[in-house]
């Protein structure tokens, strides 16, 4: 019998020695578990990080509100510009920095998209619009709804679509921000000649009504204040930001990503609500509302707005089958371009609706201008509140596509590599 072989006994440091680790290094403790108080808390810091920006509408709405004065027109930081043309000249600089050019001309001879975006701002809005309030004129024989804020409803609808917020959040829900940008540059330069025509032709019937047909006012000094705006604050930083993107491409990514600037332009998002609040509480005109219309003003806008986007989503996402009936003349938009899409259509813009306000009735008080623009303001506060919801949505429907797409693609990767593989091996 063959004698067995001498073994070391067995030490912790042979044993430690076949597993790999020191010896004489001290012992490693597991961790001790984290308290639910403690998870909850974390989870509740989380989910408060994400909502920032609907904190941030709270925040800006109070600080308009005890302090009027500060970011009104005309007030402490006169936000007439250093708003108005510094925040919104800053998303656009962001834009101009992070859209490749050629992407800019491509969406400038989609006719397509021009089509269902413009159609959706100035004929679904306006014809819906006239026919909720001619509804709500018949059901409110006693007149509890102020006509002035129905026609600043009318108003509202006929303006084109908003000029910051919808780049703003096609970005952040990984749309097309090109395509979004595009229809901005394009609704608000045939906005101004087609708004104030639109507005006071869709006005009700009726002597409450007839007063606010007659436009008296002279609309050259609109246009030369909104297409000042437009070329100052919208215009020159874009081409200021192509420019820079076309002279040092790799850089400006580089900077873009380290100091995510496109963060900032959600921060300007809020820089405008505050100075729409601001103005609405300095004139009083929102304290002199009956409390049936502003609760008709406010859920009345989230209605529209959610209608309008559905319309859009449904008018972008048509069944495909279409195309080959109509030849490829009528075909469904990709998932990005439809994000542009329902971000565009429904939106409107307070840079352009406040100019008309004032340019279009100047005999009457600056009251009831200001009340007349209360609808459209809280519209376009509205807006970007339910805009952050969609975010959300958007970008879980793009990237459970691109999920999908991509685990298909890593399937047929795998396939030829296992091609010399026998079928009992695999």
């Amino acid at each position: 019998m063959k004698p067995s072989a001498h073994r070391p006994p067995v030490t912790a440091a042979t044993s430690a020695s076949r597993e790999g680790t020191d010896p004489n290094a001290p012992s490693q403790t597991p961790s001790s578990p984290r308290s639910p108080a403690l998870t909850n808390l974390v989870a509740a810091a989380k989910f408060l990080l994400h909502q920032w920006m609907i904190i941030g509408i709270g925040v800006v709405c109070a600080l308009a509100y005890f302090f009027p004065h500060v970011a009104a027109h005309g007030g402490t930081i006169r936000s007439e510009y250093s708003i108005l043309y510094g925040a919104v000249a800053v998303i656009f600089l962001i834009s101009g920095l992070s859209i490749a050019g050629k992407k800019l001309l491509v969406h400038a001879g989609n006719w397509r998209l021009h089509l269902i975006v413009q159609g959706a701002s100035f004929l679904l809005c306006p014809i819906t619009m006239y026919a909720f309030v001619q509804a709500i004129v018949a059901g409110d024989p006693a007149g509890k709804i102020d006509r002035v804020v129905l026609v600043g409803f009318v108003l509202t609808a006929c303006i084109p679509t908003t000029i910051a917020s919808n780049v703003v959040m096609t970005r952040a829900a990984d749309g097309d921000e090109a395509a979004a940008l595009v229809e901005v540059l394009l609704g608000n330069v045939v906005g101004p000649v087609i708004s104030p025509a639109w507005t006071v032709a869709l006005l009700p019937k009726g002597e409450s009504f007839e007063m606010w047909k007659d436009v008296s006012g002279d609309l050259s000094e609109m246009y030369k204040n909104v297409f000042k705006l437009l070329g100052l604050s919208v215009y020159l930083p874009l081409a200021v930001g192509q420019l820079v993107r076309w002279k040092w491409p790799e850089v400006t990514m580089r900077t873009m990503q380290r100091f995510k600037l496109n963060k900032v332009g959600t921060f300007c998002l809020l820089l405008l609500i505050w100075s729409s609040f601001s103005s609405c509480f300095e004139t009083s005109a929102l304290q002199t509302l009956s409390t049936e219309t502003v609760i008709l003003i406010v859920f009345f806008n989230i209605g529209m707005y959610l209608f309008w986007t559905i319309v859009c989503f449904l008018g972008a996402r048509i069944p495909e089958s279409w195309a080959h009936y109509t030849k490829g003349i009528i075909r469904r938009f990709d998932k990005p371009e439809t994000i542009a899409i329902c971000f565009c259509g429904p939106a409107k813009t307070a840079g352009l609706g406040i100019p008309l306000v004032y340019a279009m009735w100047v005999e009457f008080s600056t009251e009831v201008k200001a009340k007349l623009s209360i609808p459209l303001i809280l519209y376009t506060t509205e807006q970007v509140f339910c805009a952050h919801f969609l975010v959300h949505a958007f970008k879980r429907w793009v990237r459970r596509e691109k999920i999908r797409d991509d685990g298909v693609l890593v399937e047929q990767e795998r396939e030829p590599e296992m091609a010399g593989v026998p079928s009992t091996a695999r």
